[in-house]
C-alpha cells in the first residue's frame, strides 16, 4: 500500500522523502548518544569503513555503471559522461573543501580546513560531514529523476536500493559526530542536535539533483558520475584516513568490506 503510494509520487517528491529517509536515519545514528555514554574508537572506525564501504559501491553500481549505459544510448562517446562528472565531482568537492571551514573528525581544533574563522569546534565538526551529504543527497534525487526520465537502465527499485545504502551509512557519520562531542562534555542533547543537523542538506541536494535531470535531460549522465566523482573524493579524502586514526586498520577495512559487499548486494538485488 505505501509502495504504491510513494510510485505514484511527483519524482520530486519521492526524492524529497527518500533524502528525508536518509536524514532520518543520521538522526538515528546520533541518537547513540542517549544510550551510551560513549562509544568505542574501534567501532566508530568499523562504522566510518563501513559507510566508505557502502559510498564506494553505490559509486560505481548505482552511478557511473547506469551512466556510461545512458551515454551509449544517447550516442556519445560511452567514457565521456563518465569522465567528465566524475572529474567535474571531485573538483567542486575540493574547491567546497579548500572554502568551506570544517574539521575532520579525530583532529585537533587547529587543523580545521577552509576559510579561517572562530566558529565552534561543533559547527566545523557539522560541516564537515554536511560536506558529506552534499554528493549523498545528490545521488539519490538524481537516480530519482533518472527513473522519470525514462532511461532504459534506471529503476525505482534501484533508487531505492540506493536511498536505502545511503542511510545506512549515515547511521555511523551521525554517530561519529555526536559521540566525540558528547566524549568532550556536550550534554546528550546537544550533541544529538549537531549531530542529527549535519543531515539537513540531504533533502535539499535530493530535490536539486532530481529537478536538474528531470528538466535538462541531457545532463543525467553527466549528473550521476558527478555525484560517483564526489562521493569518492569523501571516502578518500576523509572516511578512510579517519577510520584508520588509531592505526586499527583490520577493524576499519572489514567495516569497508561489509559496507560494499551490503550496498552491492542491495544494488544488484532491487535493481
Amino acid at each position: 500500500m505505501i509502495y504504491e503510494w510513494f510510485v505514484g509520487l511527483n519524482p520530486i517528491w519521492q526524492a524529497f522523502l527518500a533524502t528525508c529517509f536518509t536524514w532520518f536515519v543520521t538522526a538515528l545514528g546520533a541518537a547513540v548518544v542517549f544510550f551510551f555514554k560513549d562509544v568505542d574508537k574501534r567501532v566508530l572506525d568499523a562504522m566510518l569503513g563501513f559507510a566508505a564501504g557502502v559510498m564506494i559501491a553505490a559509486s560505481f553500481w548505482s552511478l557511473l555503471a547506469p551512466s556510461i549505459e545512458m551515454a551509449e544510448d544517447m550516442s556519445l562517446p560511452a567514457w565521456l559522461p563518465a569522465a567528465v562528472g566524475f572529474a567535474s565531482g571531485g573538483l567542486f568537492l575540493w574547491g567546497v573543501d579548500k572554502i568551506l571551514p570544517h574539521l575532520h573528525v579525530g583532529f585537533p581544533i587547529e587543523e580545521a580546513e577552509g576559510i579561517k574563522t572562530h566558529w565552534q569546534r561543533s559547527v566545523l565538526l557539522v560541516l564537515a560531514i554536511t560536506l558529506h551529504n552534499i554528493p549523498e543527497g545528490l545521488a539519490v534525487g538524481v537516480a530519482f529523476g533518472a527513473v522519470h526520465a525514462g532511461m532504459p537502465s534506471a529503476s525505482l527499485a534501484g533508487a531505492i536500493a540506493l536511498a536505502i545504502g545511503i542511510g545506512l551509512q549515515n547511521f555511523p557519520e551521525g554517530t561519529s559526530v555526536a559521540a566525540p562531542l558528547h566524549r568532550a562534555g556536550m550534554s546528550h542533547g546537544k550533541s544529538f542536535w549537531y549531530g542529527q543537523l549535519s543531515g539537513v542538506v540531504e533533502p535539499i541536494a535530493g530535490v536539486l539533483g532530481a529537478a536538474a535531470v528531470i528538466y535538462i535531460k541531457p545532463l543525467l549522465p553527466y549528473a550521476l558520475a558527478f555525484a560517483a566523482g564526489a562521493m569518492i573524493y569523501v571516502v578518500i579524502e576523509e572516511l578512510i584516513p579517519e577510520s584508520q586514526l588509531e592505526k586499527d586498520i583490520h577493524i576499519a577495512t572489514g567495516g569497508a568490506m561489509l559496507g560494499f559487499i551490503i550496498m552491492m548486494i542491495l544494488d544488484v538485488a532491487l535493481g
